[in-house]
């Protein structure tokens, strides 16, 4: 319903609650109870159904512009009297529309197969004290499920009682969010016992919880046991107790649980609702053209329309006496005969929109991203995995990158934490603290009782579980960023035990005791170490009662449960003394320094996004060298602002200073926004999250309403910029505001947990590290690699060359039908045949010229082609800016195509016109008609355009030269089948041996072959001029002896200025 609707949009607050009655048992006959409706336990992930997928399947593919108006075009063939055949229109349009709703039922079908499998599988359900076997479709909400080890959980279950005594199960969650470590889940401690289909079935309960939300990690609920003559007994459940569809019951035999999240409504189908959608540059591009050559087809109808009128005012050409009018054509409207008449001339020329474009562009998407899954460089000894793409629309965009957000800890680091040292009351402690009796290495000692009070919650004494009971847990989360343990002691004290961030402990613990181990903390983050703080508090029993209250009062909250935990908590934690704080290593990832540079040297600006503290988000930073020995840092954190009241005048202060600098070393013209490759002085920016509130967030002061455009500019100087202590909206918040800027340079954020997903989403490419925070990045993401270093290549390699494919995908495919087949037939209307609106090839022709005769080449190509070599562009990643701002998509190589293909239009054309000239072509002296014209033409059209994608190719396989000189046979074979033989269902047979005849002509054939060599000349020339001057740079680049590695410049001017020739 509309609730599930809105969770899935993220509403943080939810209204109302939902009653479940376990067992379906009513717990009293004096409460009057009203049934709530809940939904069955149907998954469903496919989009159609067989009544609806036919309508609402084309509803969705004519909501495309090319498509909407082929539909038209062909609506009109199919209306109007128009010199072609509807089928030249519908044909391509319905194979277009076959072949997507082909391939969406099949991928539709393979969704309701996996629905089927799910939804028909066997499941237990206790009902009147036995065991009934159900289709798990069948669950209702309230049903008592038992579900055995290895089982997968069919719904949401509230965890009741287990085959362990003591009420516990461990799960694993790997489907879910990718972790495979055992998780353990408590049954409520009143129900443990009911441990037996009677039992269990005996239970008189209702549960009461929130509504359903996709929040894996957060329940919210409350469990009212009732007994007879007893007062109800009230406990709180949390997601400790809540066992998610899509889990496995892991070493324990069976569980219970009642169904409270059934079907749709369950936290995992919650979670699996689609993505907003991301366009790449490229489409926007095609999108464009398409909106230009619209207006071309508009005006050229237009100005034929008028054309014709204009010579139709002469009586004598308006009715000469061997083609009289008709008494309906001279009783018809003129301005119905205009417009139908201008609806002619756009059936006539429709073809500069091609349908089949959009096809092949999807094919190349769709089949070009299985080389990223089937690189086995990039995949994965470890983890036994390789790359993953879950959007082939975007594999273009990985060419087009000019900023990299990357998250720190996991992504650049291996996020695997080895001891360094700790303190305890500012002496340092060094090597292993496993250590169970013997002394640690030491540089002066604490007292005893200090260490033991240190080492005893860590694990590093013996017995520490024997020497504590655990009454709570004070869970971790981000916005705390501590957790806390309060315990009893054998000898019955009761204390608190709390680890966190620096900047979380020390506010809370008594002032005098921080300066020791501050001076430890901030030299460990300067090394690169991540630090812990660790502090105790001791209570009365007084005291501990009245948090024992609080605790449970807080637990047992249905509405704002976690806001009165939090608040607790922060009671709780308060006014204690600091013991010491560990140093822990977390090295950095193999090849991650190399990676950075090499973007670097690809014109791509760096940010790294953390929520680590600065010293330690630094040191890391110099150490993948984000920041290079000469980078002159730029600080604005909390200790350059200060906490005062002049805080934001301070900032003001800084922002100005900043900018004033960067505006002396980047004039305003010099491009600063743009990728240079030297600069005179390096800067780098570090920004922490507390002074990035004040910066986007900042008070009503009308002179702090510009600190983000100016934060903005000083941002976009900078070389590499750190952004540290950073909540995860914070990391969303900034690619927002630098995908905003002027120019909207194209993004991509890479992370490997969850705190990563909202800036992946946000950022038009998002990469996830296949890491050790489960598998939530890389679900949420575009593509996922297993490590960071894979980037370079994704971007470097793959990027490349998909960007350089389907940019000459799209010109070329405009350039072969926009002008050449297009051109040719306006100059055949314009002089020749402007009284009659007659097409200059025969429909089959300019049917099958996308589909058959010249699709497969360029389908190849885009997914083949290699015009520089893989190791090349991987490294010199210089290379990667050859083609940075959309280059082969701008005006310049727009103009050359279109001049190419109007050249080469206009040789065709006058070429064959002037040889009519001579009426006998024939030896037998037989006269050639139009329809011979149009063939001689279509065949020189198909054979030039076809040998251009030859002479453009530089990486030939047997595929290419399979489809390349396989389309050019095919087309000569079907010409003769389609001429030689007399078809039943056609009215005329004007092709019948028309293609036999023209072969048959010695002139014929030299002209095809002159005027084909006339036309590629150009090309020819080009290239040859491009090899000589390329010879001339390899003959003085051999001669440099100051050249530090072998040239792959020449391989450079060969290949890519021939492909698209925007050098």
């Amino acid at each position: 319903g509309a609730e599930s609707f809105s969770s899935c949009l993220g509403f943080k607050k939810r209204v109302g609650t939902r009653t479940v009655l376990v067992g379906h048992r009513p717990v009293s006959e004096t409460d009057a109870y009203v049934a709530q409706k809940f939904c069955d336990n149907r998954i469903v992930s496919s989009k159609y159904t067989v009544w609806n997928f036919l309508p609402k399947n084309l509803f969705e593919q004519f909501r495309r512009i090319a498509n909407f108006y082929f539909l038209i075009i062909f609506l009109v063939q199919v209306i109007v009297d128009t010199p072609t055949s509807p089928v030249t229109s519908g044909l391509p349009l319905f194979f277009v529309i076959t072949v997507t709703a082909i391939k969406q039922g099949y991928e539709d079908w393979l969704r309701h197969r996996a629905d089927n499998e799910v939804n028909k599988s066997n499941v237990f359900v206790i009902e009147n004290a036995k065991q009934v076997r159900k289709e798990s479709e069948k669950i209702k909400v309230g049903d008592i499920v038992e579900v055995k080890a290895d089982e997968t959980f069919p719904c949401d279950l509230i965890f009741l009682a287990s085959s362990s005594p003591d009420g516990t199960c461990y799960v694993t969650t790997a489907s879910l969010d990718g972790e495979s470590n055992f998780k353990t889940h408590y049954a409520v401690r009143d129900t443990t016992v009911l441990c037996t289909h009677e039992t269990i079935d005996s239970l008189a309960a209702t549960i009461e919880c929130e509504q359903p939300q996709p929040d894996l990690y957060k329940f919210v609920g409350r469990i009212n046991i009732y007994r007879s003559n007893q007062e109800p007994i009230a406990r709180s459940l949390g997601p400790e107790n809540l066992l998610l569809k899509g889990a496995t019951l892991k070493n324990t035999k069976k569980i219970y649980g009642v169904a409270v999240y059934t079907g749709m409504e369950t936290k995992m189908a919650l979670n699996y609702q689609g993505k907003s959608q991301k366009r790449s540059a490229v489409e926007k591009s095609i999108n464009a053209f398409l909106v230009v050559y619209l207006c071309i087809l508009l005006s050229k109808a237009t100005v034929c329309t008028t054309m014709k009128y204009v010579w139709q005012s002469n009586p004598f050409n308006d009715e000469p006496w061997y083609n009289e009018k008709t008494k309906k054509e001279k009783e018809a409207f003129k301005v119905l005969r205009m417009f139908t008449d201008f609806l002619s001339f756009m059936v006539l020329f429709n073809f500069i929109i091609p349908v089949s474009m959009y096809v092949t562009v999807e094919m190349q998407k769709f089949l070009g991203s299985f080389f990223i899954s089937w690189d086995k460089e990039m995949y994965d000894e470890e983890i036994k995995e390789g790359a993953l793409v879950n959007t082939s629309d975007l594999n273009e965009e990985l060419g087009q990158v000019e900023y990299v957000f990357t998250d720190k800890t996991g992504t650049l680091t291996e996020n695997s934490m080895e001891f360094i040292e700790c303190c305890i009351d500012g002496h340092k402690y060094k090597e292993s603290i496993s250590e169970v009796d013997g002394p640690l290495k030491y540089y002066g000692k604490a007292e005893k009782c200090r260490e033991e009070l240190f080492l005893r919650p860590s694990g590093c004494l013996s017995e520490p579980r024997g020497f504590y009971q655990l009454l709570h847990i004070l869970n971790f989360d981000p916005v705390r960023r501590r957790m806390s343990v309060i315990v009893r002691t054998i000898t019955g004290i009761l204390l608190l035990f709390c680890k966190g961030a620096d900047s979380s402990i020390f506010p809370r613990v008594q002032q005098d005791e921080i300066q020791q181990t501050k001076a430890h903390v901030d030299r460990n983050a300067m090394d690169g170490y991540r630090t812990l703080c660790v502090a105790f508090k001791e209570f009365s029993q007084e005291e501990y009662d009245q948090i024992d209250k609080q605790l449970c009062e807080a637990k047992m909250a249905l509405q704002d449960r976690e806001e009165k935990m939090a608040k607790v908590f922060e009671d709780i934690e308060a006014n204690m003394h600091l013991i010491g704080a560990t140093a822990v290593e977390d090295k950095l990832q193999e090849q991650a320094a190399e990676t950075i540079e090499a973007l670097h040297a690809a014109g791509m600006k760096v940010w790294v996004l953390t929520g680590d503290k600065m010293e330690t988000a630094k040191s890391t930073c110099y150490a993948c060298r984000l920041f290079q020995t000469n980078t002159e840092l730029l600080e604005l954190t909390t200790k350059m602002v200060g906490d005062s009241e002049r805080r934001e005048d301070r900032l003001h202060e800084l922002l100005m200073e900043y900018h004033k600098k960067l505006l002396q070393e980047f004039p305003k013209n010099s491009g600063g926004l743009k990728r240079s490759l030297v600069l005179n002085q390096e800067y780098g920016l570090i920004i922490d999250g507390s002074t990035l509130s004040l910066i986007l967030n900042p008070s009503q002061d009308s002179s702090s309403s510009n600190y983000k455009t100016i934060f903005l500019q000083i941002c976009l100087k900078c070389t590499a910029v750190l952004c540290c202590r950073m909540a995860p909206l914070q990391k969303a918040q900034i690619v927002r505001m630098v995908k905003s800027t002027k120019g909207s340079p194209i993004t991509l954020s890479i992370g490997d947990g969850a705190n990563d997903v909202s800036m992946i989403l946000e950022a038009h490419v998002g990469i996830g590290i296949k890491g050790k925070e489960g598998r939530q990045a890389s679900r949420n993401s575009d593509y996922a690699v297993p490590k960071f270093k894979h980037l370079r290549k994704l971007l470097l390699a793959h990027g490349h060359l998909y960007y350089v494919r389907i940019a000459h995908l799209v010109q070329y495919f405009f350039y072969k039908v926009r002008i050449c087949i297009h051109l040719t037939q306006f100059m055949f209307f314009l002089p020749l045949t402007i009284k009659s609106i007659k097409p200059l090839y025969d429909a089959a022709y300019l049917t099958m010229y996308n589909i058959c005769f010249t699709s497969l080449p360029i389908l190849a190509y885009s997914l083949l082609e290699q015009h520089i070599n893989i190791e090349t562009l991987t490294s010199d990643p210089q290379l990667y800016m050859k083609i940075s701002d959309n280059a082969m998509l701008q005006w310049k190589p727009f103009l050359y195509w279109t001049f190419l293909g109007a050249f080469e239009g206009l040789v065709f054309f006058f070429g064959v016109y002037f040889l009519f000239q001579n009426s006998s072509l024939e030896d037998n002296g037989k006269v050639f008609g139009n329809w011979t014209f149009g063939t001689i033409v279509f065949t020189i059209l198909v054979f030039t355009v076809t040998l251009k994608l030859a002479l453009d190719t530089r990486f030939w396989t047997w595929m290419n030269h399979f489809v390349i000189w396989g389309s050019l046979a095919f087309y000569v074979f079907f010409s003769f089948f389609w001429g030689g033989v007399i078809w039943p269902f056609l009215k005329q047979q004007r092709m019948y041996f028309v293609f036999a005849h023209m072969v048959t002509s010695l002139s014929a054939w030299l002209a095809i072959i002159l005027l084909i060599f006339i036309s590629l000349f150009p090309e020819i020339l080009l290239i040859v001029f491009k090899n000589v001057r390329r010879k001339a740079q390899n003959s003085r680049k051999a001669s440099d002896s100051l050249s530090p590695r072998p040239s792959v410049r020449p391989l450079l001017l060969r290949t890519f200025s021939d492909e698209s020739n925007v050098l």
